[in-house]
């Protein structure tokens, strides 16, 4: 008898985790492989962040703290989200995870019952489904479209809801689509959701500093106010900041369910590292605009990356609007064989071979809940996206 629970037979690996710890072992192996699969900065996190957590194992900052953490960095979260949103959030609606990640499985263990349903937009960052089950609930995949820039409508918004919906969750600027919400694309959706009091919205704003051509990110309170005491806005500071490995992040959200994430947290991971926290800190509350310089290598790696696939012959994709994806239709090429004799029946066929046989990794589409398609990251080196694109075209001009 298998001693695995139950609910561990509804998930899978993270896929993005999988392939990216794929390319590693084919590195350490000798094999000449460009990791384009991992949603993560190649910028450094700065001196000044890394200078204030040194300063604090020196202090001797290296005890627990509360588990919501640390009411300086509680106030300053509240006061970064409040000046670049516009929003009025209390230190006491914050509480400090343990990466993004932990904020939307705490927000889903500590509110759904069995069956209750979230709404989830594809393609969509691959967790979402998977926490969704965890915790008891059913995913409802929405499927969004290439015409629509892969933004949920309201219409389709609307036709999602029925009495057992518990959250809807909007990740703007998209992972893996980079697609960002206008402020009146939000407060279509918005208007729906004020129509069904039993739903609250799940925000996932972790990329909303990275836009591109001047872009402003807009997120749900700040166009609806009415819906503040329904919302959980979720942010960190992995990627804007450059901090994937410090494993922090935040959620404001009414103290009613702030108080819920606080008791959960408590019996699982207890507070975030004390030494993540105080760079946190000075990342949140310190200078800011190593973020816009950070953001204008991104667009020209953006455009490098859009303008060499879009020229492939059986490529195309959007131009994306922020994040650091693209995310490439493959849908002509399907049903081919590659130079190397593999029939690429899927886009799962499609990155294993290229992995294989060009040493370039990418995460599949079906992986974010849409076949058919290929997410790229460009957060790595223009020579190497450069590189990376040649052996690409390479390997979709070699197909029969």
């Amino acid at each position: 008898m298998s001693l695995a629970a139950e609910r561990m037979g509804r998930i899978l690996p993270s896929q993005t985790i999988a392939i990216t710890q794929k390319a590693r072992a084919l590195k350490a192996e000798g094999r000449d492989v460009i990791s384009l699969s991992a949603g993560e900065p190649d910028f450094d996190t700065p001196d000044f962040i890394k200078k204030a957590a040194i300063e604090a194992i020196q202090r001797g900052e290296t005890k627990y703290t509360d588990v919501a953490g640390t009411p300086a960095l509680r106030k300053a979260v509240a006061e970064r989200l409040n000046a670049d949103f516009g929003l009025d959030y209390r230190p006491e609606e914050i509480c400090v995870s343990t990466g993004g990640k932990q904020v939307i499985y705490n927000a889903m263990v500590a509110t759904l019952n069995a069956g209750d349903e979230v709404v989830i937009p594809a393609p969509a960052w691959v967790s979402y489904p998977d926490i969704v089950q965890l915790a008891d609930g059913k995913p409802v995949i929405v499927l969004t479209t290439p015409e629509t820039g892969f933004r949920l409508t309201a219409e389709q918004l609307r036709r999602a809801i029925t009495p057992r919906t518990r959250w809807l969750v909007l990740n703007s600027p998209c992972n893996p689509t980079g697609s960002a919400y206008s402020r009146d694309e939000l407060k279509a959706l918005t208007d729906v959701l004020l129509e069904h009091p039993q739903v609250w919205i799940l925000t996932d704003d972790i990329y909303a500093k990275l836009t591109y051509e001047g872009r402003e990110a807009c997120t749900v309170v700040q166009v609806e106010p009415r819906l503040r005491e329904r919302t959980l806005t979720m942010n960190g500071v992995s990627k804007a900041y450059a901090m994937t490995g410090w494993r922090i992040g935040f959620s404001a959200a009414p103290v009613s369910l702030t108080k819920e994430l606080i008791k959960l947290q408590g019996q699982s991971t207890s507070n975030a590292c004390s030494i993540a926290q105080a760079a946190a800190l000075a990342a949140v509350s310190g200078p800011q605009d190593f973020i816009g310089e950070m953001v204008a290598v991104y667009q020209k790696r953006r455009d490098l990356v859009v303008d060499a696939l879009s020229a492939v012959p059986g490529l195309s994709c959007a131009r994306p609007e922020g994040a650091f994806y693209v995310f490439v239709s493959v849908q002509q090429l399907l049903g081919r064989r590659t130079a190397g004799g593999h029939v690429l029946e899927s886009d799962e066929d499609f990155v294993k071979a290229m992995l294989e046989e060009v040493g370039v990794a990418a995460v599949h589409g079906t992986a974010f809940l849409l076949p058919g398609y290929f997410r790229v990251s460009y957060a790595t080196s223009t020579e190497l996206l450069e590189e990376a694109c040649r052996r690409i075209a390479r390997f979709c001009g070699g197909l029969a």
